[in-house]
C-alpha cells in the first residue's frame, strides 16, 4: 500500500510539474530539436538538466498579453510568436526561470535582446564576433544588465569523446565556411545554461 501511495504522488508530482507552468518575461525555454546529424553531434559534447539534450533556446517576452520568444535562429536575431516557436520540437520543452535575486536584471536583458533584432545568426559559433547564436545571445543579454558574467563559458568541443576525433559533420561544416575548427574557444549551449546554478527548471510544455 505504501509503494502504491509513493507511485501516485510522483505520478501527481510529474504532472504537476508538466501542467502549470504559467510563462513570465524572461523565462528561458530550452528545446531538443532534431536537426539531424549537427545536433546528434551536438548533444553527445553538452549534457542539460537532469542528462536531457537541449540544441535551442530562447527568451520570452510578454507584450500586449501575446507571448513571443525572443531567439537568435535562422538568419539573425528575430522575435518569434510563441505559437510559432513551440513548433520547433516534437518533444516537451523545459522552463527556466532566474532564481528570485536576479529577476530585476531581466527588463535590461530583454532591452538588450531586443536590440539585437536583425544582427546575423552567429554560423561560426564564435563568441563576440558582432553576431549570434542562441545562446551566446542570452548570455550578453544577461552579461549587459547584470555587469559581470551571470552565466558561464567553457572551452568548446567538436571532437566526439569516443574517438577524440572532430565529428565529421563538424569537419564538413567548418570546411564550407573555409576557417579552422574553433575547437577549446570559450562559448556556451544551451545544456549549459539550463544547469546553471543561476536558475530553477520550474516545468515542461508541450
Amino acid at each position: 500500500m505504501k509503494n502504491k501511495t509513493l507511485l501516485l504522488f510522483f505520478l501527481l508530482f510529474q504532472f504537476s510539474f508538466s501542467q502549470n507552468v504559467k510563462l513570465k518575461t524572461g523565462d528561458i525555454l530550452f528545446q531538443s530539436m532534431n536537426c539531424g546529424p549537427l545536433c546528434e553531434a551536438i548533444n553527445e559534447v553538452t549534457e542539460g538538466y537532469q542528462g536531457k539534450d537541449f540544441s535551442h533556446l530562447g527568451m520570452v517576452y510578454i507584450k500586449n498579453d501575446s507571448i513571443f520568444v525572443i531567439e537568435a535562429a535562422g538568419k539573425a536575431v528575430k522575435v518569434t510568436p510563441y505559437e510559432t516557436f513551440k513548433t520547433y520540437t516534437k518533444e516537451e520543452m523545459f522552463v527556466g526561470r532566474l532564481k528570485r535575486k536576479y529577476r530585476k536584471y531581466i527588463p535590461e536583458a530583454i532591452s538588450f535582446s531586443l536590440q539585437q533584432v536583425g544582427v546575423p545568426y552567429d554560423d561560426e559559433y564564435l563568441y563576440d564576433n558582432g553576431k549570434y547564436y542562441c545562446s551566446e545571445l542570452i548570455y550578453d543579454a544577461f552579461l549587459h544588465s547584470y555587469k559581470k558574467p551571470l552565466f558561464d563559458l567553457f572551452p568548446m568541443t567538436f571532437k566526439s569523446p569516443k574517438s577524440n576525433e572532430y565529428f565529421e559533420v563538424w569537419a564538413d561544416y567548418y570546411k564550407k565556411l573555409k576557417m579552422e575548427i574553433p575547437e577549446g574557444q570559450l562559448g556556451c549551449n544551451p545544456g549549459g545554461i539550463s544547469t546553471s546554478d543561476k536558475l530553477n527548471i520550474i516545468g515542461t510544455i508541450e
